[in-house]
């Protein structure tokens, strides 16, 4: 931390402290600190003072409207996960037996159940059995297994959105090399790292092994000390512009465009600050901008208020890139040696509300572009990935709806006996929205493993399935008959 000292023969004040000027290298004020202590029976002695930045963490306001996003986001967290999972296999379906090694993965903890989850969800996932691969050392075992994989409807679904981004690839791609120029001084970015903002950004499941190798002619893969990173080809100067921001007078709805007689800040609805933040604000708009892309953050002293005015800049052109103009702050720190990002990146962005708002929403917590959004809460600019998502979410509701009148119907007595155990099982035990987030790498699950590597939980539950059979039965039959060229059978 930068001192500033200064000298007088009486007890320092800021009327006695020489000007500070914008270029020095402090941390931006909200409060002075001056050492004021003194002894009566010594003389009046030289004492340093500092500015330094109020210790206390500054209050966060919520925004119920922009909350709502994250909440709806946590809702749907299981599906996106088992989606991944499911599709990121050749044949897009996996057995029960090697889902439940993914627990970690599904955020789901023991008691919770992986077959009362998938339940939950009847729009989107299926249960069907397949034979079990004949094997000398499971001989004795189950002739079927059951396995999950998606419905037809979101199968389409998928399959949409794959297309989707496929059509996007040039912009997608763009959006790579933007964050390849924004990294110094290598502009360099390891995938282990890209793969947690990827779904964020709309970027392709399988973006490492397809996005990254068709366009060669903007970046390229290398092999790092630290693993297979994403290295800029060629710098466009296209792209190293900053977003535009909003005009300041149109969005005051001012009738007549002339100066105001006191400086304005335009903050959310309901978000009030104190005068020493609100001045601290003021001061740092009126600071010249500091072009993220031309800037190297090694040129800068450390927290310095060019520095954070760098920071800033470069946080709010990632959040621009995203889809729906927020990330998790965790995604953002995985970046701070690249992107030449402070280390209390989460205080940073609490004292900028003008640009930011910080969400609690959530084990982890969000951050969000408050410029991308209205006062209502709602995006301002929709990308396409965002219709996907839309319609996800109609499935959820109606599989909610469909769950809801079978327990309707099981509670009036208007269903037969050997679907009353199956609707008992599909009665919540409610998905908490507080459960971990995050795209962690991919297993590999090409095995197919058997009942005896399930966990003891999952092995009793597989065992009363399979006896009961009381899940939802996949046309298998005409599989079973049908017989490839070389007679053999189709699993």
């Amino acid at each position: 931390m930068a001192v500033v000292f200064g000298s007088f023969t009486s007890a320092p004040s800021l009327i006695d402290a020489p000007p500070v000027s914008l270029q020095s290298n402090f941390i931006p004020q909200f409060g002075v600190s001056v050492d004021t202590r003194r002894k009566t029976h010594l003389k009046p002695r030289l004492t340093p003072f500092a500015i330094t930045c109020s210790s206390s963490p500054h209050k966060l306001v919520r925004d119920p409207k922009l909350d709502k996003h994250v909440v709806k986001q946590n809702k749907i967290r299981f599906v996106q996960k088992l989606k991944t999972l499911l599709l990121s296999k050749p044949k897009h379906f996996m057995p029960i037996d090697v889902l439940y090694k993914c627990r970690s993965y599904l955020s789901l903890h023991k008691p919770r159940s992986i077959l009362s989850m998938i339940h939950r969800y009847p729009t989107i996932f299926e249960l069907f059995t397949i034979p079990t691969p004949p094997t000398p050392f499971h001989a004795t075992g189950p002739l079927c297994q059951t396995c999950v994989r998606l419905t037809p409807a979101a199968a389409a679904l998928a399959k949409k959105e794959s297309d989707l981004k496929k059509a996007m690839a040039v912009s997608l791609a763009s959006k790579l090399q933007k964050l390849l120029m924004l990294s110094f001084p290598y502009h360099r970015l390891l995938l282990s790292k890209l793969v947690h903002l990827g779904p964020d950004l709309g970027l392709p499941v399988n973006f490492r092994s397809r996005l990254c190798n068709e366009h060669p002619d903007k970046f390229k893969v290398v092999d790092t000390s630290y693993g297979c990173a994403l290295e800029l080809v060629t710098w466009d100067p296209n792209l190293a512009k900053v977003l535009p921001s909003r005009d300041e007078v149109e969005s005051l709805g001012l009738i007549v465009d002339r100066p105001l007689k006191f400086k304005h800040l335009k903050l959310r609805k309901g978000l009030n600050v104190k005068r020493r933040h609100h001045d601290y604000l003021i001061r740092f708009r009126e600071i010249p901008d500091v072009c993220p892309y031309n800037t190297n953050p090694l040129e800068l002293a450390k927290e310095s208020i060019e520095a954070e005015k760098r920071a800033c800049a470069v946080v709010r052109e990632v959040l621009g890139m995203t889809v729906e103009k927020r990330t998790l702050i965790d995604h953002l720190t995985h970046f701070r040696k690249e992107f030449g990002l402070p280390n209390k990146l989460r205080g940073m962005l609490v004292r900028h509300p003008e640009m930011f708002y910080v969400s609690l929403k959530g084990q982890r917590d969000s951050v969000f572009l408050v410029e991308g959004y209205n006062d209502k809460g709602a995006l301002l600019e929709k990308d396409d990935i965002l219709t996907i998502k839309e319609e996800l979410m109609k499935l959820v509701r109606e599989g909610k709806r469909m769950r809801r009148e079978r327990r309707k119907e099981y509670i009036y007595g208007d269903v037969n006996k050997n679907n009353a155990q199956t609707l008992a099982n599909q009665v919540d035990d409610e998905y908490s929205d507080d459960d971990e987030d995050g795209l962690d790498d991919l297993f590999d699950l090409e095995g197919f493993s058997s009942v005896d590597d399930v966990d003891d939980d999952g092995r009793e539950e597989l065992i009363k399935w399979k006896e009961k059979r009381e899940f939802w039965m996949a046309e298998t039959t005409r599989l079973l008959n049908k017989k490839n060229d070389n007679g053999s059978e189709p699993w």
